[in-house]
Formats: C-alpha cells, structure tokens, sequence
C-alpha cells in the first residue's frame, strides 16, 4: 500500500457555471474531499506499520530539511537515515586530528655492487605524541634495511618533518628504532605542539568508524574513512609476527606511521602496512596504540627496548619433521650466543625445547612470547628433549 499522502485528491473548476451552483459545484466536493481524507487517514491509524510511519515522518518533518539522506530497506517498509551526523562525525574528527599529524621524508645512501654511492628517499607520516616535538612512527619509513643483488641502503643521513598547515621543514633526530614492533620514535625541536589524543585499542570493536590520517603519496593531511574490519588479526611480515586491527579505510604508500582514529578523534592504530595485489581490495593494518606505549616510552628513555633474552637460534619442528630426523616437536636449538644465559644454564645444540613455564611449545613465536612475558633477571623453566631423554633447565633471563 502506498502511504505517501497528498492533498490532490480531486481536481476542481476555477469556472462556475452559475452562481446558484456554488454550493453544488464548489461546497459539496470540498466537504467530499475532507471526508474521503479523514476516512483513509483513519483506516491508515488502525494498521500499526502506517501509524507509525506517519507519525515518524510528522516527528521528522524540519529536522531533515537541508540533510542528506539515504533509503534502507527494512521488515519490507523504505525508511530514511540521515548522513548528517555521519558527516559531522567525519569533520570534527578531522579538524582534531588532522593538527597532530606529521610528514616525513628520509634521505639515504645507497651502495651498489659496483662501489657507486647514490641517494635514495622515502616518505612517510608520523604522530606528534607530546607537545615538545616527540614523534611516533614506524620503523620501516627512518630505518630502512632494503637490500638486493645490485645495492644496499645505509641508515638514514637525514629526517625532516612537515608540520599540518606549516610548509617549514624541520630537521629531526631519531631516538630509537624497535624492529621487532616496527616501531620508532623522532624528535624535532619545538614546543607549543599538538599532542594526539590517545584512545583505548583493547576496546575497538568490529564495525565501528574508522579514520586513516597521514600522507600518502606525499599528499599531506589525507583522510579515508572506514570502519574497523577485524581485531586481534595476525600478520606475518619480514619475519616478524604482529597482532592488528584491520580495517577497510584506504592505506597506502607514506600512510605508514600515520594514525588510524575512532569517531572520538582518539587514536586507537599506527598505520603500518596493506594487503595489494589482483583481487585484494580494501584490507589494510594497524598496530593497536596500547601495544606501542611500553615501546615509545623505552626509546625515549633509553634510545632501545629492553627485552629479555635466552640467547638461542631455534627452528620450528613440526610433526612431519620430527617423524623424518627422529626428533620431537618443538624448537630445535641451531645455535647459542656467547656467554648467553642459553650457555651459562647448559643448553646444547640440538636440544629441543618443548615446554617453558609448564606451558607447551612448538614455535619460536609461542616460546617468545613466554619469555617476552617475563622482565630481564627472571628465571624461566624449560624442558628439552636432549637424545631422546627429557630434562628441565632453568635460566635467567638478561638484557638482550
């Protein structure tokens, strides 16, 4: 039934053809019309979907004036939703964040096979983290390790940051770099910056508004809106393993370090890397922001991370494996460090670690992670199969 109302009905004569017949020609159908409307509007009244349409659209009527708007299909009835407060939400977002990011270009040297030095850039986005010029981003955009047949690049021999709305370039120092998280921090001396908002990334749930803020392609101060795809997503990436958010906001060339914030303008991700490829669309990553506190206050405070270390070179060793070489699942040691607290509890090449803290383990990921849950100077418990016998070894954990 079409429940859209107006007020034509009927159509009337402007010409009376006698002024007797006013009351026949003009009266009667007026009368007709308005009771012909009260009885559709009362018919509609007693089916509840009508009813309800009619007093929303009445409810609605000057708040949707100058909106956009979109129809959704809902229970069979159209409805309308406005794109106002989304846009809104997009604006303020934007206005507030958009002043805490920075541009980055790097400078490298570059050595090729044939003892010819040339130059090299790169360029990326960063997050002003306090007011007096401290800086984070990624590790891949200030410490390049690019390398292939024909060249190598060196470290980077200059930093400069791109303030929003300010064309001044300043020259920046790198405080610390973390592979293992790509992760680092850069500084630039200034004060009276704007420090980023940071929100909670453990609470990020699946669907909600997302913003990527950076600049890429070198087009400084670009947003893409989103939403949060998926969490706790694991990725594996130069031999590193991360735990990301995803999201479907655009990601690419020089949004690395950028931020990826929720419709409060707090940042919830660093924006790292993106899925790119025939029929990939839409699937980029960002390192939670909770995950990154720990790291950027150790490289402001100590220029590093410090980590605990055992002090092994391990291989994974998967059943096929261990069926084929007569071993058992686990990590397999390849190698030991030097005075390493691997070497001063004991361990021996071709040890296999099975289990740490009374926890099994058949990676080199799921024994680092025990080990990263501890702080340097525990002790941590490991059984190893050593030709076939078992044994338990404790170590202390050092400073890597």
């Amino acid at each position: 039934m079409d429940n859209n109302f107006n007020n034509e009905y009927l159509t009337y004569s402007n010409k009376p053809k006698k002024e007797s017949s006013f009351i026949k020609s003009s009266v009667v159908p007026f009368i007709s019309s308005a009771i012909g409307t009260f009885l559709i509007i009362g018919i509609c009244f007693g089916i509840p979907g009508i009813k309800n349409k009619i007093l929303s659209t009445s409810d609605n009527q000057g708040t949707t004036e100058n909106s956009h708007i979109s129809s959704i299909q809902e229970g069979g009835v159209t409805n309308t939703i406005s794109l106002t407060d989304y846009s809104n939400t997009s604006i303020s977002v934007a206005e507030k964040v958009m002043p805490s990011i920075v541009g980055i270009k790097v400078q490298y040297n570059v050595n090729t096979v044939f003892g010819q030095t040339g130059n090299a850039s790169a360029s990326g986005s960063g997050i002003i983290i306090s007011e007096d010029g401290y800086i984070l981003t990624n590790n891949h955009i200030v410490n390049s390790s690019s390398t292939s047949s024909y060249y190598e690049v060196a470290e980077a021999t200059k930093v400069t940051v791109t303030l929003y709305n300010d064309e001044t370039e300043y020259d920046a120092t790198i405080v610390g770099t973390d592979s293992q998280t790509d992760l680092a921090v850069i500084k630039i001396e200034k004060t009276g910056l704007t420090a980023a908002e940071l929100g909670d990334s453990d609470s990020v749930k699946v669907g909600e508004f997302a913003m990527a803020i950076g600049n890429p392609l070198g087009l400084q101060s670009s947003i893409t809106c989103g939403i949060i795809s998926a969490v706790n997503r694991e990725v594996t990436e130069s031999g590193n393993t991360y735990i990301l958010l995803q999201t479907d906001a655009a990601i690419n060339s020089g949004n690395s370090g950028g931020a990826l914030v929720n419709a409060d303008g707090k940042v919830i991700g660093i924006n790292t890397l993106k899925l790119s490829g025939t029929g990939i669309e839409g699937i980029g990553f960002a390192i939670p922001i909770n995950s990154t506190v720990d790291i950027y206050e150790q490289l402001i405070q100590y220029n590093k991370v410090k980590r605990p270390y055992i002090g092994i070179g391990g291989r994974d060793i998967d059943e096929k494996t261990a069926q084929r070489y007569n071993l058992v699942v686990g990590v397999y040691v390849q190698s030991i460090d030097d005075f390493s607290a691997a070497q001063k509890a004991g361990l021996k090449i071709g040890d296999v670690i099975i289990s740490a803290d009374g926890k099994s383990v058949k990676t080199m990921d799921e024994l680092n992670e025990i080990k990263n849950s501890h702080n340097i100077g525990d002790k941590i418990k490991l059984k190893i199969n050593r030709s076939g016998s078992e044994m338990d070894i404790e170590l202390t954990l050092q400073e890597q």
